[in-house]
């Protein structure tokens, strides 16, 4: 074969090569037009998170856990579509009744016994046990076992832990006291709402 017809030949296969890279499918590894390419992948261990501790409520209200953590949410990792967390709560404790405006959320029990009430809903929960919660629905949830009920929280869109930081200080940090008009000015910011306590009800 000459010269001639060699260069010929690889010129015809760098235009192949061109041509190729130019269709749509050679870009499928590219983030597609909107996503949110930020977002960092995680492994974590289940110690591992940003840990924070509850404020200490003035209106003798108690709350479900002293600690909890924060595992993904966009200032964890620059989540822009889920937060999630774990929290245990202790015997005897309950997680206030309360509402999420904007996002559905997944509590998932690992252990211990739990009482849930969900919209006109209630039932007892063991681990292994799912509450879904769709939003603008009142939950809460009692641990009514012997030992902590350990749970994973998984909401839709970010939020409310917006409104977690503001209930909390982060560990290691004395926890300052938190008033119930205060509460209800976090819940704001995290797009829920408390039911009123007894004591809270205007006469």
């Amino acid at each position: 074969m000459s010269s001639k017809a060699i260069r010929g030949a690889f010129s015809v296969a760098a235009l192949m090569m061109v041509g190729i890279s130019a269709f749509p499918w050679s870009n499928q590894s590219r983030p597609a037009p909107g996503s949110e390419p930020d977002a960092k992948p995680l492994l974590l261990e289940k110690s591992e998170g940003e840990l924070r501790t509850r404020r200490i409520h003035m209106d003798n209200s108690a709350s479900a856990s002293s600690q909890f953590l924060l595992k993904v949410s966009p200032k964890n990792n620059g989540s822009q579509h889920l937060v999630a967390g774990t929290e245990e709560v202790a015997p005897g404790a309950a997680l206030p009744k309360h509402r999420h405006l904007v996002q559905d959320e997944i509590v998932l029990i690992h252990s211990g016994k739990a009482h849930a009430w969900l919209g006109d809903q209630e039932r007892d929960l063991h681990a292994g046990g799912l509450v879904f919660i769709p939003a603008n629905t009142w939950v809460s949830l009692k641990n009514i076992g012997a030992e902590p009920v350990d749970l994973t929280f998984v909401f839709s869109a970010p939020g409310f832990e917006d409104t977690m930081r503001c209930n909390s200080v982060p560990a290691g940090e004395t926890p300052t006291q938190i008033t119930a008009e205060q509460q209800r000015e976090c819940a704001h910011l995290g797009h829920a709402e408390n039911a009123a306590r007894p004591e809270q009800t205007k006469q």
